[in-house]
């Protein structure tokens, strides 16, 4: 087993200080790796389930077959990367863009300081793409610089705590009937956004995807807590738009 602790990486961003840890935790004897913002913990290798489901229930609710049309798909925040992996493991994904704010991220992935950093950053499928999600959807940029009116299959984001408790102040207006609009408005016919939330279901953040999608769902997604001996829970919402 490596050393207890290492520091294996650290960057300024406009967030503040980030940084990429490995240790081992004393619970379980495992190794774990974890990004912290500043004295926040952002995001942990030993709570993996709800990202992964995040991906899994999203492209669940396309309800299309393995032989019928190929998959686009948009991840806002790569993360330590389970979200894109998972993504990338449905054989029905044509293409995978991969928006992150904090380019030190993307940087670690590539430098291979993640243990599972290559199903990502090898797949030609995979486009890691340096940039603001909040910010490409508001001013219309959108997620394809050389399409910028493309659409997509589904959109999965997981970048904030949970719709009230964001990393920026800027984040918010995503979370509002107009920012989530702007969402139906990169989907195509019968298309998905699902999010991840480190919240119980809100009721409303519900009330504004119930505006806008044709479907919405809150997903509980309950996992073993090793820290507290029990479980813990997220939260993975999950919209339709109209369909064809």
């Amino acid at each position: 087993m490596s050393a207890r602790f290492a520091e294996l990486g650290w960057a300024e961003t406009p967030l503040g200080e980030i940084s990429l840890r490995r240790r081992v935790e004393p619970t379980t004897k495992t190794e774990v790796y974890e990004v912290k913002l500043g004295d926040e913990y952002l995001m942990s290798s030993m709570f993996t389930v709800a990202e992964e489901e995040l991906a899994r229930l999203g492209l669940a609710a396309l309800d299309r077959p393995l032989d019928d049309r190929p998959l686009d798909v948009v991840v806002g925040g790569l993360g330590l990367g389970y979200t894109a992996r998972a993504v990338l493991e449905d054989p029905r994904v044509r293409s995978l863009v991969v928006v992150e704010y904090l380019a030190a991220v993307i940087d670690w992935h590539r430098a291979g300081l993640l243990p599972d950093a290559a199903p990502v950053v090898a797949d030609p499928r995979a486009t890691l793409l340096p940039g603001d999600f909040f910010g490409l959807l508001r001013d219309g940029t959108g997620f394809d610089p050389d399409h910028p009116a493309r659409r997509f299959h589904a959109i999965l984001v997981d970048i904030d705590h949970s719709p009230a408790n964001l990393l920026h102040p800027a984040h918010a207006d995503l979370y509002t009937v107009a920012g989530l609009r702007r969402i139906q408005d990169r989907l195509h016919p019968g298309g998905v956004f699902a999010l991840w939330s480190d919240d119980p279901p809100e009721d409303g953040f519900q009330a504004a995807l119930a505006e806008v999608f044709a479907t919405g769902t809150a997903h509980v997604v309950t996992f073993a807590n090793p820290l507290t001996g029990g479980r813990s829970s997220n939260t993975v919402y999950v919209a339709t738009t109209p369909g064809e």
